[in-house]
């Protein structure tokens, strides 16, 4: 109400008015748009891309699917059963693009929220949003950014491997990338120390995410399909970046 300045005695939308609004901006594919308009606007107010950039992803939960094991095996190789062709109604129930993965020993069953966001205002400058299964490191190319005014590059040890190396020096980036151990070969004292001070930097991305799930609305996202999970999440990109300003101002009210 107080942001869009309404009273109490004022008429709002129904939930289903709004449902139908946020359908209609998935299907045209807009929050992407949206977030780019805001994204130039932060630009203009003086908040540029600063001190480089810290890659990572967030599992995004949805409801889960009771599959049977002959349906599961056709949704991974992205087909669809007789019974769900025959039966329309319960196939628009399905998520047929979520996905399954594992992470810390549990199973995890939805998509993920991969973003960039810049190390000096701590806002998501890029974002993309996958199945849970794609591997973080996948998703480098659509985050990756040439507009920061830092050249270092921040994230977890599962962005570290020779493909990623040559992206960042094709780029002219600078790899702040944590070092991971091996079977064997146990990290020195050494890396252990290097990486615990690029997780002071590397940990400002875990704020944003901790913010999603806590003040916006949690983590779970209640729809179905890529197309408005992406929207959804795009949204909620979107939702943070404009309470982070409000922050900023608050702090510094001429950044530029």
């Amino acid at each position: 109400m107080r942001f869009l300045g309404l009273g109490v005695g004022d008429r709002v939308p129904d939930a289903k008015t709004v449902w139908l609004y946020r359908d209609a901006l998935a299907q045209a594919g807009k929050v992407e748009e949206l977030f780019g308009l805001f994204d130039r606007h932060l630009n203009r107010q003086g908040y540029i891309a600063l001190g480089g950039q810290i890659l990572d992803a967030s599992i995004v939960p949805v409801p889960r699917n009771h599959n049977t094991r002959d349906e599961n095996a056709a949704i991974k190789k992205g087909e669809v059963t007789e019974d769900l062709e025959n039966k329309p109604a319960k196939r628009f129930q399905k998520d047929l693009d979520a996905r399954w993965t594992e992470k810390h020993g549990k199973s995890h069953y939805g998509y993920k929220n991969h973003v960039n966001v810049d190390r000096m205002h701590k806002l998501v400058r890029r974002y993309h949003v996958s199945d849970a299964a794609q591997h973080d490191s996948q998703a480098a190319d659509h985050l990756l950014m040439r507009g920061n005014t830092g050249s270092g590059v921040w994230a977890d040890a599962a962005y570290r491997s020779e493909e990623m190396k040559a992206k960042l020096h094709d780029r002219n980036l600078k790899s702040y990338i944590h070092r991971k151990g091996q079977r064997g070969k146990p990290l020195t004292e050494q890396a252990r120390g290097s990486n615990r001070t690029k997780s002071t930097i590397r940990v400002r991305v875990e704020h944003i995410f901790g913010a999603q799930a806590n003040d916006i609305g949690g983590t779970l996202v209640r729809t179905i399909g890529l197309m408005r999970a992406k929207a959804k999440i795009g949204m909620k990109n979107l939702a943070y970046n404009i309470r982070r300003l409000c922050q900023l101002r608050r702090i510094n009210p001429n950044p530029a």
